[in-house]
């Protein structure tokens, strides 16, 4: 038994004794559903991050980024982290008020409906059971690739590893676990990052070389490789499908199940706001520091086969074993936390929002069910072909149209009704589905402006406002959307709001610094080793690459400055004349 596996198992068994500990203090199915409302701001930013950055980002995007995509993934805005802050201003604190098991509880609550909360539920079912379907088989996926172990047996292991403390600990175990799992993948992320740079001279020197990269040439592009042969034909049609994309993948953190039902967890409001500001630094550095690292591996090898085993070929080929083991654990950290928070909302939603019933569950009752759920996801294992990026991009998306119109107007429109929630949720997820469906089946190529998400979102909208204008909104509906709007007494507290503007400003900090950076360590190194620097040094803004250059500023900026504004006019008590 070599270094690499030795540590993932170990990892594997502090993962689960840690988790079934924190079983120990669940008391009630509060403890259970939400971690009993008391989590501080380190632990849910530790969850937010970990629930996102799983199997998929280690291996899916970053052999994305490999195979030709690293300068447009990594100039790109971090448009689609955006929604943590838009979520948590928007959303997430109204959804913390409501008081809700789940997040399908919240809409069950917020229109006084079950079968809104049942539509819902069905849906994470379906789609949240989906995504553990695909962190589960990329778990397994390596380490069957690391070890001597099957692809079979690989998968028993991974079920085991993640089932057994997410069905005894619920939420509060998955939290804590999440966290300490975060700390492991940042960890030997950044530290593995800065050991393969360094051996090859540097970022700077790093990214001289990528553009000159003739065997993958445009890989360090704005736009990365195009054309005859990839999935864009031109630079325009990327461009058109990241945007599209990164807006659909804002609205799932606005609203998705696995981030925003995050926020029920947490402490009091001040902890939601501050958490999600702080994840979304945390989540932009770790995916430059991924998809920089996956890009530059090309300098080395150039036919990693699969490209989704790039980082762990070069864990194994390019840094010493202790580090390599390390990172290998980490990754494996990042499946898991994934896989343990999917679990634990797939049980959720089928113990509390499928089935009406006359008394509440027994915890007994509620592990039973949430074993269940996790056979069913086992034996699917078997059976669907693993494609880990784009069965990401496609489940993903899913929350964008059903979830986000319908989340969003809970929260900030009157006229929206029982009836246009119900059938907005429904429409919204079916013209998602079936147009990608079609799509990744090979029965039509969508162009670029039309992604599934946007057709799904456009056809939740009309539907929701024509049968809001033929409805009549109740007063219980009303009054429930009107009780949303009231800050919580403890909540308005200046010493809280001091400690909570210091996110903002660590927000507006980042943006006004990253541009900085970002020209200094990429524009210009690319320009060098393209020709299209300016002859006294200077950089050539006539080129896209330039231009995104400033995204950072744009983004960060707005969202501090817009953070700042809540802050203020909601969370410091007013003075009384």
């Amino acid at each position: 038994m070599d270094i690499f596996t030795i540590t993932i198992i170990i990892s594997l068994i502090l993962f689960i004794l840690i988790g079934n500990y924190a079983g120990k203090s669940v008391k009630n199915l509060d403890d259970y559903f939400v971690a009993g409302r008391r989590a501080p701001t380190i632990l849910i930013v530790g969850t937010l991050v970990a629930s996102v950055m799983s199997s998929v980002a280690f291996l899916g995007e970053a052999g994305f980024t490999y195979a030709g995509q690293m300068g447009a993934y990594l100039l790109f805005p971090a448009t689609a982290s955006s929604g943590y802050v838009i979520g948590a201003l928007f959303f997430g604190r109204y959804l913390r008020r409501s008081r809700a098991s789940t997040v399908a509880d919240f809409f069950g609550k917020r229109f006084n409906s079950f079968r809104v909360q049942q539509v819902s539920g069905i849906i994470i079912m379906l789609s949240i059971g989906i995504y553990l379907l695909i962190v589960t088989q990329g778990a397994a996926i390596l380490l069957a690739d690391i070890t001597d172990l099957s692809y079979f047996q690989s998968l028993i292991l991974v079920w085991l590893s993640y089932t057994f403390f997410t069905m005894y600990s619920g939420s509060k175990g998955v939290i804590i676990t999440d966290t300490l799992m975060f700390l492991l993948f940042t960890g030997a992320t950044l530290t593995f990052a800065y050991y393969i740079i360094s051996d090859l001279g540097g970022i700077v020197s790093s990214i001289e070389n990528m553009a000159q990269l003739e065997s993958k040439s445009g890989i360090a592009s704005w736009s990365g490789i195009v054309g005859p042969g990839t999935e864009w034909p031109t630079a325009m049609d990327y461009l058109i499908w990241a945007f599209v994309t990164d807006i659909a993948w804002s609205a799932v953190y606005i609203v998705s199940p696995w981030q925003a039902g995050r926020h029920l967890m947490a402490k009091d409001e001040h902890v939601v706001l501050r958490s999600a500001m702080y994840a979304i630094i945390i989540v932009a550095l770790l995916d430059t520091v991924i998809y920089g690292v996956a890009g530059v591996i090309n300098l080395v090898n150039t036919d990693i086969t699969p490209s989704e085993t790039v980082l762990v070929w070069a864990a194994r080929n390019l840094v010493p074993e202790f580090l390599g083991a390390l990172v290998l654990a980490g990754i494996m950290a990042a499946a898991l936390s994934s896989a343990s928070t999917f679990l634990s909302l797939v049980g959720f939603s089928a113990s509390n929002d499928i089935m009406k019933r006359e008394k509440e569950l027994d915890l007994r009752s509620m592990r039973i069910i949430m074993m269940l759920v996790g056979i069913v996801v086992l034996i699917a294992s078997f059976y669907f072909p693993p494609n880990i990026f784009w069965l990401m991009i496609f489940v993903g998306t899913v929350y964008a149209s059903s979830w986000g119109p319908v989340g969003l107007m809970s929260v900030w429109s009157k006229s929206i009704t029982e009836s246009a929630a119900y059938w907005g949720m429904i429409t919204g997820f079916v013209f998602n589905v079936i147009p990608a469906c079609l799509e990744y089946l090979g029965y039509i190529t969508w162009p670029s402006y039309l992604h599934p998400a946007i057709i799904g979102t456009v056809i939740s909208l009309i539907t929701i406002r024509i049968i809001s204008k033929r409805d009549t909104v109740t007063e219980q509906e009303s009054a429930y959307r009107i009780k949303l709007h009231i800050t919580p007494e403890k909540d308005i507290d200046a010493k809280k709001a001091r400690t909570s503007m210091i996110a903002p400003i660590t927000l507006i900090l980042y943006g006004c610094t990253m541009p900085f950076l970002v020209v200094y360590y990429y524009i210009k190194p690319y320009q060098r080793g393209t020709g299209e620097i300016l002859a006294d040094g200077s950089m050539n803004w006539q080129t896209g690459e330039a231009w995104f250059s400033l995204s950072p500023a744009i983004i960060f900026i707005t969202l501090g400055a817009l953070a700042i504004i809540v802050i203020r006019r909601n969370y410091i008590p007013k003075t009384k004349t």
